[in-house]
C-alpha cells in the first residue's frame, strides 16, 4: 500500500500516542504546541509537515526523530 508522507506521519503519530497512552490534549498542553497542529498533523490534512512541528512534537513524547522514523510505515512512502 503506497501512501504520502504526511499520511504515513499521521498514521506514526496517531500510533506513538495510543502506545504512549496519551491524548491529543494532554500532549499539547504538556509540548505548547496548539492542538490544531496536532489535529491537523494526525489527520494529514496539510500537505506538509514543518521538521520543526515533528521535533516539537517529538520532544514532548520523549523520542527522537529517528525513533519516530524508525519505523516500517515509512518503506511504503511515495513522494
Amino acid at each position: 500500500m503506497n501512501m504520502k508522507l504526511v499520511e504515513a506521519i499521521g498514521i506514526r503519530l496517531d500510533n506513538l500516542l495510543k502506545e504512549k497512552n496519551l491524548k491529543q490534549n494532554h500532549l499539547s498542553k504538556m509540548g505548547g504546541i496548539p492542538r490544531s497542529t496536532i489535529c491537523v498533523t494526525r489527520s494529514a490534512k496539510r500537505k506538509t509537515v514543518t521538521v520543526d512541528t515533528l521535533y516539537q512534537i517529538c520532544a514532548t513524547m520523549e523520542i527522537t526523530l529517528k525513533e519516530f522514523f524508525d519505523d516500517a510505515i515509512f518503506e511504503d512512502v511515495t513522494d
